[in-house]
């Protein structure tokens, strides 16, 4: 299956914010230690259907190995629309949110209290993070990917 115009351009986007976060804080800043952060996906807004978390991703990079990302939400209730968490193997099912190979990091109930803790472990490996619930993955917000790098200059 070919790539479409549109998942082309995508594509150059994800690639061209990736480069222009992982470069984004000046060498030798004295606030960044070597110390890994607990990042709350989302900040305030927890993982919740109509954030934007592509721009969130890019506001918020770069994102090193060891770097802890908290994924929050609610509980399933009967006011409350249920979320989880998947982890795609590559581009084309993050662009396709295609859940067939993906693997589900958390569930809908272990958002909830202090969240679910994903650690980021492999070096130059993008990690696609995607809501598998209904259409959140397909309107494009639900769904971000960071890409951990050394702590070279950190």
């Amino acid at each position: 299956m070919g790539f479409t115009i549109a998942q082309g351009l995508l594509l150059v986007l994800l690639i061209a914010s990736t480069m222009a976060v992982s470069t984004a804080r000046p060498i030798g800043n004295s606030k960044h230690t070597k110390t890994p952060k607990r990042i709350i996906v989302g900040d305030t807004n927890n993982w919740k259907y109509g954030f934007d978390y592509p721009a969130w991703a890019i506001e918020h990079g770069p994102f090193y190995i060891n770097d802890t990302l908290v994924f929050k939400y609610d509980p399933p209730t009967n006011k409350t629309f249920p979320h989880n968490v998947y982890l795609l193997p590559n581009l084309d099912s993050f662009l396709r949110c295609d859940f067939t190979n993906a693997q589900k990091v958390a569930n809908e109930t272990q958002g909830a209290g202090e969240g679910f803790e994903f650690v980021l472990k492999k070096p130059w490996q993008p990690h696609y993070f995607a809501c598998g619930v209904g259409a959140h993955c397909f309107n494009g917000t639900m769904r971000f990917f960071v890409l951990p790098i050394y702590h070279w200059f950190r």
